[in-house]
Parts: structure tokens; C-alpha cells; sequence
């Protein structure tokens, strides 16, 4: 827990310096780095299902797996404009919930304390900035984005940029 500590102080000690980034930030939409902060202050569990999804031996099969659904759901190019550069396009509470599955949801919605449409929501928010700063290169690393811990020290280190 520790490690997940360090983030979330780094995010709330940084939140108040960079409220006001510009679209495309972390997170790519209206409410930006505030409102992430705000959602991951109120629920911190949510960076570590997010972590639990990207990590390469997650249940979702890391980036590459994840890559793989949204391709499969007809949403490649929504997952690719995360990784790539250029603004993020959102994704709906819903089209998250096809890409992932229900069943999946469902487990996630129970991490985090939540009904499966409010965790699909937060996920809709949260994780294209999450994707887009973990691909600051504009591609997804061949070896995908490692474990949790890796995932952990990468957003540690960008937060606290």
C-alpha cells in the first residue's frame, strides 16, 4: 500500500499546481486533472484496478490484451488515440462495458465498491489519460507496460513532474 500512497500524495500535492491543463491532459476531457484527482481521492482503489488492467499480467492481458478488445469491440482507433499522439477521444460508460464485458465489470464494480455503471463511468474517465501518459512515445512498448509496480513508479513519476 505503501507504493500506492506515494502516488496518490504526489496527485494531491501537484493536483493544486496543475488544476488548469490544457485538453488533451491527463484524462483529455473538460474536467482533466481535477476532476481525476478528485475521482481517485474519493475511491483511491481505482488506480490499482486501472494498474490491475494495463499490468502485463493482469487479467485483461496488460496494454496489448486491452488493445486487443477495444479492437475486437470495433474501438481500436479510440484505444489508439490514447497511445498515439493528438487528443484523446473519450469512450462511454457503455462502450467500456462492451469492450470489457459485463462479467468483468461486475468484478471491477466490486473492488471498487461500486454498481457496475458508476465503475465503467470512472474507468471511461480515468483511463485514457492514464493510457496516454504511460505512452508518452506515442506507441505502446513492444514488452507492454510491465507489472503493477513498474505501472505505479511510471504514474508516480509523471505526477510528480
Amino acid at each position: 500500500m505503501g507504493l500506492l500512497d506515494s502516488v496518490l500524495g504526489a496527485v494531491l500535492n501537484n493536483g493544486g499546481q496543475q488544476q488548469q491543463q490544457p485538453q488533451g491532459g491527463l484524462g483529455g476531457l473538460g474536467g482533466g486533472l481535477g476532476g481525476i484527482i478528485g475521482m481517485l481521492a474519493s475511491n483511491p482503489q481505482l488506480i490499482q484496478v486501472v494498474t490491475g488492467m494495463l499490468s502485463n499480467s493482469g487479467e485483461h492481458g496488460g496494454l496489448g490484451g486491452l488493445a486487443d478488445k477495444f479492437q475486437q469491440a470495433g474501438l481500436g482507433d479510440v484505444l489508439g488515440s490514447w497511445i498515439g499522439g493528438g487528443q484523446n477521444q473519450p469512450i462511454s460508460a457503455d462502450q467500456l462495458t462492451n469492450v470489457l464485458g459485463s462479467d468483468a465489470l461486475s468484478g471491477i464494480a466490486a473492488k471498487l465498491g461500486l454498481d457496475p455503471s458508476e465503475a465503467a463511468s470512472q474507468l471511461a474517465h480515468v483511463l485514457p489519460g492514464v493510457v496516454d501518459h504511460l505512452t508518452p512515445q506515442g506507441e505502446a512498448p513492444q514488452a507492454g507496460l510491465g507489472d503493477s509496480g513498474d505501472i505505479f513508479g511510471m504514474l508516480g513519476g509523471l505526477l510528480q513532474k
